[in-house]
């Protein structure tokens, strides 16, 4: 288990310094573009991310010293403050709270990595250290895309962050993923991802589960890995889609999938 969180705490590294290295970077104007999160100017995607990181932290100081979970009102206070800050306020400010984040995590010793467990408030029981570590790089991992995308209408996430994005990803299917959206008619979906190259499915009925990979699919779905996870998140619009993401088959678009995925 420690390996797991070695990797996910390794990539969360990676994506701090990566996206710190362009907020020291931003004029004023840089900060108020459109963001890939919907309604969200850059600086509320930073934050989002600065204020998660300090609630991220506190759970974990928690599990370390014995406190738990320092409960809702105190999640409160951090998005109000955070909420009040400038655009500038909120750039300074993510870099310190990020960087202290990640350090946390980096500081915590072998045994500690196997055995803590961490009450983040809103599951129905604490999860381990690659678990929490590794909802916080799938919330970073978007939304440093979310970021870039605001300068590069091409960028892509993180390479390093989809390999260990997928279970994840599979889990959050059934809770993001609207079958409804084509009219409840069941369809089945052979998808095939490169970099890393995965191959499942996915079957589109009253919910949206993953499979084995069909024998006799309704569609076939070839894609970049990192393209797949911001589909399942709704970061899929056109404008966002490479030229190698393929649907063959016939009873499917990709407009449906779309809609099917909406995000957050």
């Amino acid at each position: 288990m420690s390996d797991r969180a070695d990797e996910m705490i390794h990539a969360l590294r990676t994506g701090h310094d990566d996206l710190a290295a362009m907020v020291r970077g931003f004029t004023p104007d840089d900060l108020a573009r459109p963001s890939g999160a919907a309604e969200w100017d850059v600086s509320q995607v930073l934050s989002h991310l600065g204020s998660g990181a300090e609630i991220t932290l506190a759970s974990l100081e928690g599990a370390l010293n014995g406190t738990g979970n320092p409960g809702g009102d105190f999640n409160q206070r951090v998005w109000a403050r955070w909420d009040a800050m400038s655009r500038e306020e909120r750039a300074e400010t993510f870099l310190t709270a990020d960087e202290t984040l990640v350090r946390r995590f980096e500081s915590i010793d072998a045994p500690a990595r196997e055995s803590l467990r961490i009450d983040l408030g809103f599951l129905p029981a604490p999860v381990d250290l690659a678990f929490a570590a590794g909802l916080r790089l799938n919330e970073v991992a978007h939304h440093v895309w979310d970021v870039k995308v605001a300068f590069d209408p091409a960028a892509t996430l993180a390479p390093e962050a989809a390999p260990l994005l997928f279970d994840q990803a599979a889990q959050l299917m059934g809770f993001l993923g609207k079958a409804e959206e084509i009219d409840g008619r069941p369809v089945t979906v052979a998808v095939t991802t490169t970099s890393p190259e995965r191959s499942f499915g996915v079957r589109l009925d009253e919910k949206v589960t993953v499979t084995d990979v069909p024998a006799d699919p309704d569609a076939s779905l070839t894609a970049p890995a990192e393209w797949w996870l911001r589909l399942v998140t709704g970061r899929h619009a056109p404008e966002h889609t490479p030229d190698d993401v393929k649907l063959t088959g016939g009873r499917l678009t990709l407009d449906d999938l779309r809609r099917v995925f909406p995000g957050f």
